[in-house]
């Protein structure tokens, strides 16, 4: 009688292959030996874990050029909560593509994603002004409905790997309008089955403070949490709740890690003084720039303020405990 084979690990992430998306995936040890779920949507592909039908998800959650991806933030927010449990940052290059036979000249209509048409806005009308610009689901599909005839364009806005995969001609490489664009993705996974990865003293914190009822001063009481404790934030965008104008939750990365005294306290302090605060995991930072797997370097520890680090914590509390009468 033979044993049955191990369940292979079902990764999802925004598709069709040849995204950035899958390019920071399989940038991940985890993605070895495990399938791979290509989704039309980063909610699609979220959804597949919340329903238990992929172990995690790649999603992108923030761009060095337009900043933080909403509907990542939004979706991470709200519904089931999800944990996330690594970070890969992937250099971002765009390339022109269309089918054989198809010049420059030809282009009437270029097939975007949203987020990649704002990265090449002033390319495009430089060098295809008579253009129109049209949106993709992603970057990978404005290449592949070239190829499979869905496609409501002349050439798409691609990554060099969707450009090969779908063995496209490259009109023009190189074209963002920014050099040097970094968009960072993360691993998400259901809080459950994905304990939070162990300090390794170059840590990323993320949460969602929903502060309750506006007040004088509300914004700088989340930024004071913070700075008293000497916390670095690293990211902090409003978003809307959806629950009228004027309701606006916090979406925020911090450096440390939830082991760490200074961030333990941080949270504790949201929590006592905010409506709500979701908790979006601990995890090690990216080493900066990881475009595939193997990537060289690590990065730096995190710099802890004097005063700040665990054993400033344990000593305060000490000095605190004896000066209390003993019972």
């Amino acid at each position: 009688m033979t044993s049955a084979s191990p369940r292979v690990s079902r990764l999802a992430y925004l598709g069709p292959s040849g995204t950035f998306t899958e390019q920071a995936l399989l940038a991940r040890p985890e993605a070895v030996g495990a399938e791979l779920v290509a989704c039309p949507t980063v909610p699609a592909a979220l959804d597949l874990v919340r329903e238990g039908t992929a172990d995690a998800a790649m999603v992108a959650i923030e761009s060095s050029v337009e900043g933080g991806v909403s509907v990542t933030l939004d979706e991470l927010a709200t519904g089931t909560p999800l944990v996330i449990v690594g970070e890969v940052e992937v250099p971002v290059t765009f390339c022109l593509v269309a089918p054989e036979g198809v010049g420059p000249e030809q282009v009437r209509t270029v097939g975007a994603h949203p987020h990649a048409a704002a990265q090449v806005r002033r390319w495009v009308a430089a060098n295809l002004p008579d253009a129109t610009v049209v949106d993709a689901p992603s970057n990978a599909a404005s290449a592949s409905a070239l190829v499979d005839g869905t496609a409501t364009w002349d050439a798409g806005i691609a990554a060099p790997l969707a450009a090969e995969r779908y063995e496209l001609t490259v009109l023009a490489a190189g074209i963002a309008d920014t050099a040097g664009a970094v968009t960072r993705f993360v691993l998400v996974a259901p809080p459950g089955s994905a304990t939070v990865p162990a300090r390794t003293g170059a840590d990323k914190t993320s949460l969602v403070v929903f502060p309750g009822e506006d007040r004088p001063g509300l914004l700088l009481e989340i930024l004071e949490s913070f700075a008293l404790r000497g916390v670095n934030m690293v990211r902090i965008e409003s978003r809307p709740t959806g629950e009228g104008l004027g309701n606006y939750c916090f979406s925020i990365d911090a450096e440390g890690h939830l082991e760490d005294a200074r961030v333990a306290e941080t949270l504790m302090s949201l929590h006592r003084t905010s409506a709500e605060v979701r908790f979006l995991g601990s995890y090690p930072r990216a080493a900066g720039g990881a475009a595939g797997p193997g990537s060289p370097g690590s990065p730096a520890p995190t710099s802890v303020p004097p005063g700040h680090a665990d054993e400033d914590f344990a000593a305060a509390r000490a000095w605190l405990d004896g000066l209390r009468p003993s019972r």
